[in-house]
């Protein structure tokens, strides 16, 4: 799955302190900041800017930010004032695809000198380290991990709240390709059309299953996760799914279902350039203000070798042992 948006876009600020009240000049500001953003009048939000902040942000590079949030993210919906957290006014702030934190400080110009959109947290979720639920892999085959692990540099979903521990997988062949023949049609690739299973027993409390797969390098930034299952385990865990065939999903939304049943075929559907799985736990349904888990699976093999209790990391090549 691509990059999910997490930003931090400047901070140009004095230190100040309010008491927790919204004043006026920060609705304002914020009003008018909303009223530009969602009619896409960037030169507007621009000029609401202070002198320090155009300095160190160009309009183009204003427009550029701005037009990319908005594609990715939607319109704000609505928006709620939190508090004041350091030199922020924080907002719990709805977008039309997306929830996040609109945090901002205006100056006593009432110009905005910093503006801070980081994905919503919700305290009142449960912190979970790491699955208690023992797993199987959630396909039957040899399956190569193209992303996975603890820095940025083995795995880009570091950088999102809930999918910081997320899996991008796929199959190769003993050359390292993911397709037969030139990659062209989903067809080509090795992992179009093979069978997801489940990991663990559970229920099924989310099936999203009518997004078009994407012809090869096309992505579809609408519905990110494209055609999608989510799995609740009896401790809470919640394993999200992304990027299933069209029309493949055999499970309903509600339905028990038991470790290594069918749940349906891999994909190209979503922000997806190429037929893979996309897989993660996090401690809530909504991906918008969740916190991933650590995924270990119970016993699998890894580059050949018999590992217990094993989180994947980039290049790994896994698959389950047969009983």
């Amino acid at each position: 799955m691509n990059k999910i948006l997490s930003i931090l876009f400047f901070s140009l600020l004095t230190t100040i302190s309010f008491a927790q009240t919204e004043k006026a000049f920060y609705k304002t500001a914020v009003n008018d900041f909303e009223k530009n953003y969602n009619s896409d009048n960037y030169e507007a939000v621009f000029s609401g800017f202070s002198a320090e902040m155009q300095n160190a942000l160009p309009l183009d590079k204003t427009k550029d930010f701005l037009s990319g949030l908005k594609q990715q993210a939607g319109k704000i919906t609505q928006r709620e004032f939190l508090k004041y957290e350091q030199n922020y006014a924080s907002y719990k702030t709805n977008f039309e695809r997306a929830l996040f934190t609109l945090n901002i400080s205006v100056d006593n110009n009432s110009k905005i000198n910093g503006l801070f959109i980081k994905p919503f947290e919700n305290s009142s979720l449960p912190k979970i380290e790491r699955n208690k639920t023992k797993l199987i892999l959630p396909f039957k085959e040899q399956w190569t991990v193209l992303w996975g692990g603890d820095t940025k540099e083995l795995n880009y979903h570091i950088e999102s709240q809930a999918q910081k521990n997320a899996f991008d997988m796929l199959i190769t062949n003993d050359k390292g390709k993911s397709f037969k023949t030139d990659g062209k049609t989903n067809e080509d690739y090795y992992a179009f059309g093979k069978d997801l299973i489940a990991p663990c027993d559970g229920e099924i409390v989310l099936v999203v299953d009518g997004v078009k797969d994407n012809i090869p390098g096309v992505l579809n930034p609408v519905y990110i996760p494209g055609n999608t299952v989510i799995i609740k385990s009896v401790n809470n865990e919640f394993l999200f799914f992304a990027h299933f065939k069209q029309h493949s999903i055999v499970v309903k939304q509600g339905q028990k279902i038991k470790q290594g049943q069918l749940l349906g075929l891999c994909g190209n559907s979503g922000n997806s350039s190429e037929p893979h799985l996309h897989f993660h736990l996090q401690n809530a349904e909504d991906m918008n203000v969740a916190t991933g888990i650590k995924c270990y699976f119970d016993t699998i093999q890894v580059n050949g070798q018999t590992k217990t209790d094993y989180s994947p990391v980039q290049k790994d090549k896994i698959n389950n042992i047969k009983k």
